[in-house]
């Protein structure tokens, strides 16, 4: 999974001095039969890349992203029968195949610049070569919010209604009959005048030899029947019965179990290793050593690391056989880097300045500075985070003559499938991969280190090997968010006013736009970064940058209004008055809060504004801080996501990026030691319990505007308003997380807050 900059496949040539090139021999055409082989079954009929009916007119949605609990399946489905006209109880989904073929091309066209028009006449053209790009770049990928909004708009929408028009075409030919006198609906294709009924099965076979318009018509909003209606999620019935399928759920004939743990020490290797005590115990079957694949890095720093594996009879066997050996690992360079010394690193470079990249400048920002009435200063930090999904990394693996078969939750199928076939000097090809249910997924599983591992082992045992990571392993050898560092002036003229920003920060990620602010007007900003790499590996995590910048600015603009004299709230509320959609956002969330309202003795009201991955969310929180412990007691949440397509899904995606988003905020920190993580399980990476979650309210505005995402939104800006909620309840203001790291247990009035 190669890491893209922003729209830069743009860059390749599809769009090209303002034009576009009309090629007939790119267009996608009608590839139903060349792949109904992947995807059906007796009975079935493939009519469309995404969409295929059965014999008893059920239609069966063919979905490009993994479902890992956020409800994508149902979402992407409500939006292709919504403009297919079916019947929803007549509706189900199933995750495409990890094929090439089945690269997601639309969400491609997701990443095209605002505002850009394809010209109806080369829109075949232009899917064509999105088509190829995508299989190129194995781009088979859920994450970054891009599914509904991406996917969805682009790929399922068009499928439905295309599918709905190639059906009436077909009744109208078979009945002989002008084709705007047949109306789709429910399921059933109907001519009044005739009193005809026929379900959409009867025709698929006819479909299915069209061509699929390219430009089919869409429905209105006002038109919708499921998209933003309430419908059951398809998901949920076999999660609660326990007939879903998860990797770890796979059983194979003669299958081992087999436990691993890698060097501590990022790049390390293994210096010597006894396994004898492993091999006595009962039901281990073998120790082996695995060497460091390069095909395991995929993006980012990674440095390929050496592992050991237990491979047993049962995984108890297993893990025993793993606490048994006795290990002395290899030195390395990085043997006495600690978390004290990264952050002492972060602010040399950050004063240093060298190299300092500019992402915005605007104004005369010295000049304005110079100017100003009133100058503050602050530096925030965010540590390294893991992602600790519940369900633990696991795969299983079969090698057989050159071939392998995995069964995984992963993130990215193809890349999955691709990075297995390097590490093992395969051809793609001869890579099957089962996608399974996730028990979350966060960007840990976009990365195939333990898929990889599973298939090594399988390859020397010559059996079916399942790979199960221990906790410890997950937590001290994750892709981690990385730990950022953050530097802020501000100046503000006689009345208050915000008038110069700057911000330096350390190491640029995705997306490019996390460390701007949305307020205006604004003389003068300069904000940029400087580069400071680590050897901790770096991985993609909810909301990405979004996550450490969203706590960063956002506590610092409450720095701002607080030094400016005036309301947190209004203070935002008068920077974004000539942005109305926005300003909405941030008015219901403080009204639904009862922003204003007095609190009680030790509580305290803070608010914050993000606008990331296509939606806005604005977010208050209440706390209590008493005797030093901080008690969350409400969030409320205000979303525009443009439509929110499910609802429901659109408020447990929120919720659960705002207990996500807690859980860091409050317990959430790796800390290095030696060049190795120090925490380990749960015991010493604290996630929120049920006991200590706050009450959540979820507001949806439908402003109408372009489709966002809802998976991401939600969390970054839980932690600022967390941060200025315990400001407001004690003056203390918090400027590095985790809070419970943070002695509160003082007086108010002992609490000197900097100018």
């Amino acid at each position: 999974m190669n890491k893209w900059t922003r729209r830069s496949f743009i860059t390749t040539g599809l769009l090209a001095g303002g034009g576009l090139m009309v090629g007939v021999a790119l267009r996608p055409g009608n590839r139903a039969k060349g792949l109904a082989q992947h995807v059906t079954s007796e009975g079935e009929t493939f009519v469309h890349t995404w969409v295929k009916l059965d014999a008893n007119n059920v239609v069966t949605a063919i979905v490009p992203h993994a479902e890992m609990g956020q409800g994508v399946g149902t979402a992407l489905t409500q939006m292709l029968a919504d403009e297919l006209n079916a019947d929803w109880n007549l509706v189900k989904f199933e995750e495409a195949p990890a094929i090439t073929p089945f690269a997601n091309h639309p969400i491609l066209k997701g990443m095209l610049p605002p505002g850009v028009e394809i010209p109806e006449i080369v829109v075949p053209t232009v899917d064509g070569l999105l088509m190829r790009t995508a299989q190129a770049l194995n781009l088979q990928i859920t994450g970054g919010s891009m599914s509904v909004r991406s996917t969805g708009v682009y790929g399922m929408r068009v499928a439905g209604a295309a599918v709905q028009e190639m059906l009436r075409l077909a009744a109208a030919e078979a009945w002989q009959v002008p084709l705007d006198q047949v109306v789709a609906r429910n399921s059933q294709l109907i001519h009044e005048a005739s009193s005809r009924t026929e379900p959409y099965s009867a025709f698929a076979a006819a479909a299915s030899e069209m061509t699929p318009p390219s430009t089919p018509q869409l429905k209105t909003p006002e038109e919708f029947t499921i998209i933003g209606h309430h419908v059951e999620r398809h998901d949920i019935p076999s999660k609660v019965d326990g007939t879903a399928t998860f990797a770890l759920d796979v059983r194979l004939p003669n299958m081992l179990y087999a436990t691993v743990r890698r060097t501590p020490t990022f790049g390390g290797g293994i210096e010597s290793l006894d396994d004898s005590k492993a091999r006595a115990l009962p039901g281990v079957v073998d120790v082996i050593r695995l060497p460091a694949s390069k095909a395991e890095a995929l993006v980012g720093n990674f440095t390929a690391t050496e592992s050991v594996a237990v491979v047993a009879e049962g995984y108890w066997p297993a893990k025993q056989g793993l606490d048994a050996l006795k290990i002395v690992w290899s030195e390395t360079a990085n043997d006495y880097v600690s978390s004290a010394s990264i952050f002492e690193q972060f602010d040399r470079d950050i004063s240093a300045g060298v190299d300092r990249e500019v992402d915005v400048a605007e104004g005369d920002f010295e000049a304005t500075m110079a100017n100003a009435a009133q100058v503050i200063e602050a530096d925030y930090r965010a540590p390294y985070l893991a992602h600790t999904c519940m369900e633990p990394l696991n795969a299983t693996a079969v090698v057989e003559d050159g071939r392998a078969e995995v069964w995984v939750g992963c993130q990215a199928p193809l890349p999955f499938r691709q990075a297995i076939a390097d590490a093992m000097g395969f051809d793609a090809e001869n890579v099957t991969l089962h996608n399974c249910f996730m028990g979350g997924g966060f960007g840990r599983k976009s990365r195939a280190d333990y898929a990889i591992q599973a298939v090594q082992l399988a390859a020397k045992m010559g059996r079916p090997v399942q790979l199960i990571w221990t906790r410890e392993e997950d937590v001290r050898q994750d892709f981690y968010r990385p730990a950022v560092q953050s530097r802020f002036r501000a100046g503000l003229d006689k009345d208050g006013n915000l008038t110069a920003w700057e911000n330096t920060y350390v190491d640029k990620h995705e997306p490019v736009e996390a460390p701007l602010i949305p307020y205006t007007p604004l003389t003068a900003s300069n904000i940029g970064y400087v580069s400071s790499p680590t050897h901790v590996p770096f991985g993609a995590w909810r909301s990405v940058d979004h996550s450490q910048h969203g706590f960063f600015t956002e506590s610092f603009f409450d720095e701002v209004a607080v030094a400016a004299g005036q309301d947190p709230y209004e203070y935002r509320a008068a920077r974004l008055a000539d942005k109305p959609r926005q300003l909405a956002v941030l008015r219901k969330a403080a009204e639904a809060a009862g922003w204003g309202a007095p609190l009680g003795e030790g509580q305290g009201r803070g608010i914050s504004f993000q606008e990331c991955f296509g939606s806005i969310v604005a977010q208050v929180v209440e706390v209590t801080v008493l005797d030093g412990q901080t008690q969350v007691d409400r969030v409320v949440a205000a979303v525009d996501a443009g439509i929110a397509v499910s609802p429901d899904g659109l408020s447990a995606q929120i919720e659960s990026g705002i207990i996500y988003g807690l859980t860091a905020a409050l317990y959430g920190e790796i800390t290095i030691e030696n060049g190795a993580v120090k925490q380990s399980n749960f015991s010493d990476y604290e996630a929120l319990r049920i006991s200590a979650a706050p009450k959540i309210e979820t507001h949806i505005i439908n402003s109408g505007s372009a489709i966002g995402g809802a998976g991401e939104p939600g969390t970054p800006g839980v932690a600022p308003a967390l941060a200025n909620a315990i400001f407001d309840a004690t003056g203390f203001r918090v400027r590095s997380l985790p809070i419970n790291l943070i002695d509160l247990d003082y007086k108010v009035e002992d609490v000197v807050t900097p100018a």
